[in-house]
């Protein structure tokens, strides 16, 4: 196809596609998602090799959020039964995050439902990334706080951190529609906020809203304007008791038709598979792997995951490799100190350089009773087809943080 050969050129030159190449990617068919695949394929291992990083989430404070966010289970009036708790502690944190990093991850995400920190909970924030970092030097540490006020990110930076993820997640023309209690601009003045501060910025979206395919290239070219070194991507996990819980618009194909044409839009930032890949990509999440070179190993923040486990051999049986600490996650030409506008139109990222949102896009599926794995279905369950809803596969966490159990690393 002559539209994949001109985005693989593009891509590997970092030039940014056209809206309608963009909106071209998200028409193709099935009969050409392999081609689709196997081109952005390309513009992925040019930049990252057969790299994939791993993060891992550890949710400081969950429910109870005064946010009205469609989306979200832990919004303003959620009925989705999930766990409810207040700050963990620095040592509580700092266990939580060992499980991840034991399993490979390599940034840990910190994350805390809510509209914003108050300066008080900035000092909590620090004083976990200390106690992090004083048992794991290397590793990166990313906070999702909400909205940021002056100064906040600063201090942020100061006591370690690395990134700041806040999520821009739709198009400013429906995001309205999704969210009344804060603004589209609210959330790009926090992840400027974050770029300002000299954190690396972290932004990205969720798919499977009801959203057009033009509002699908509206917020990723947004994105690339923002220009964020990594941009998770979400798949909307209907969580039962939010306003969204009947929304089954994803099936596997779309999803690698959507992360096929962020990676052209953004060909040198990290890609993350985020919440909802277990639920949606099912068992197609190996394919996803050569279009995204970042996953979020283990359980997300109120939903559980594919079991750690599961994940490296995953990785492993796509020929796939797990980024070491000691490796730098973006090319040389992004890596530390930051690009900004690139010849021929730019490309996403700047810093040195989780799933990354306090919005939590439903979480993320995972591991069901008796210790499956997502996109395995029980041997007495009919086969379902591609476009069925599949609540089945919407697992609550009950595990890790804010639990007397074991995490899921």
């Amino acid at each position: 196809m002559d539209l994949l050969n001109t985005l693989v050129d593009k891509g590997l030159r970092r030039e940014t596609p056209t809206r309608a190449e963009a909106l071209a990617v998200l028409a193709t068919s099935d009969d050409e998602l392999l081609d689709v695949v196997a081109a952005a394929g390309k513009v992925r291992r040019h930049w990252f090799g057969r790299r994939v990083k791993l993060n891992y989430l550890v949710n400081l404070k969950s429910g109870l959020c005064p946010e009205d966010c469609s989306y979200c289970s832990q919004r303003l009036g959620s009925k989705a039964d999930i766990l409810e708790y207040t700050w963990l502690k620095p040592d509580e944190a700092s266990r939580a995050a060992a499980a991840g990093l034991a399993g490979g991850a390599k940034r840990v995400c910190l994350v805390a439902s809510g509209r914003g920190p108050t300066d008080r909970d900035v000092d909590r924030v620090s004083d976990t990334i200390k106690a992090i970092k004083g048992q794991n030097e290397d590793v990166e540490v990313c906070a999702c706080l909400g909205l940021l006020s002056d100064g906040q990110a600063e201090r942020l930076r100061e006591a370690g951190a690395d990134a700041y993820n806040h999520n821009l997640n739709t198009s400013e023309s429906t995001y309205g529609e999704i969210t009344t209690t804060h603004t589209y601009a609210d959330r790009v003045d926090t992840v400027r906020k974050a770029h300002a501060a000299g954190l690396s910025a972290c932004s990205g979206l969720i798919a499977g809203m009801g959203e057009t395919d033009e509002d699908l290239v509206d917020v990723v070219f947004s994105l690339r304007e923002l220009d964020p070194d990594s941009v998770p991507v979400n798949f909307l996990i209907p969580f039962e008791g939010t306003p969204l819980a009947k929304e089954w618009n994803l099936t596997p194909q779309r999803c690698l038709r959507i992360l096929a044409m962020v990676r052209f839009v953004c060909p040198d930032v990290e890609v993350r598979i985020a919440g909802g890949r277990e639920v949606h990509l099912r068992t197609m999440q190996p394919l996803a792997l050569h279009l995204a070179n970042s996953i979020f190993l283990g359980d997300y923040l109120t939903s559980e995951g594919q079991a750690g486990k599961a994940d490296l051999e995953m990785i492993a049986d796509a020929g796939f490799e797990v980024e070491g600490a000691g490796e730098v996650t973006l090319p040389e030409h992004r890596a530390g100190g930051g690009c900004g506008s690139h010849a021929g139109g730019g490309a996403c990222g700047s810093h040195d350089g989780g799933r990354g949102s306090h919005d939590d896009a439903g979480g993320g599926c995972g591991s069901h009773a008796g210790g499956g794995v997502c996109g395995t279905a029980p041997a007495s369950a009919p086969a379902a087809s591609a476009d069925e809803p599949r609540p089945d596969l919407v697992a609550v966490r009950r595990r890790g943080a804010g639990t007397d159990l074991a995490p899921n690393a």
